[in-house]
């Protein structure tokens, strides 16, 4: 397999498929703090991972053309769930919450990281999981602590750049390939990029028709 990590390129079928899965419905269902209150496993999820600040909100808004559909996992009192959205009849998308506990109690954040390993390692109809990183950042040692998570649960995940508006050229492709190099040494690393930006649209089609061919 060829590990050198290109950016995605759908073809014209795929990307049609992308975006007639997504105008279709995309709502909010519910917020889940342990496993029994878990929507039944009857259709394909993806989830959503990235530290906080990463941009997750805006980008699943982007993804599904609703302004404020994000926004319930940004609410207080929420902030600790995993956010359930469906979308059309076939899919869920899945909100994790933001990591990077600097500040949170230590004993929320252990009760998060339970819960996250326990949905990880226990949602067959999980397909893919995608790791939102800074294109101004790039891959920080808690990216890599999730990265290792999902080696471990062994559930595939495709790296997804966000912001990629807020910087140019010359140091987006200095990013992007210190991300490269970062995800290439993890097993559960799909081995293509997304890069994208949900303030100019950049690469969201891209991501539409990835999520949409995941059958």
């Amino acid at each position: 397999m060829d590990l050198h990590f290109p950016i995605a390129e759908p073809d014209a079928a795929a990307l049609e498929k992308g975006r007639l899965l997504f105008a279709g419905e995309t709502d909010f269902l519910k917020g889940v703090v342990a496993m029994d209150g878990m929507p039944p496993d009857d259709r394909l999820e993806v989830c959503f991972a990235g530290r906080s600040n990463v941009g997750k909100s805006s980008l699943i808004n982007a993804l599904t053309g609703r302004k404020a559909l994000a926004r319930a996992s940004n609410t207080p009192g929420r902030t600790q769930e995993i956010n359930f959205f469906t979308c059309a009849d076939s899919h869920y998308l899945v909100d994790l919450p933001g990591y990077g506990f600097a500040k949170a109690p230590v004993k929320t954040v252990e009760k998060w990281q339970r819960l996250l390993k326990a949905y990880l390692s226990g949602r067959a109809t999980l397909r893919r999981a995608f790791v939102l990183i800074d294109s101004r950042h790039g891959v920080k040692e808690v990216d890599e602590e999730i990265m290792t998570l999902l080696d471990r649960s062994a559930v595939p995940f495709q790296t997804v750049l966000t912001k990629a508006d807020k910087v140019k050229e010359a140091e987006r492709q200095k990013v992007i390939e210190q991300v490269r190099g970062a995800v290439s040494k993890h097993p559960a690393a799909y081995p293509e990029l997304i890069v994208t930006s949900s303030e100019k649209g950049w690469g969201v089609d891209v991501l539409r028709a990835v999520i949409a061919t995941l059958i």
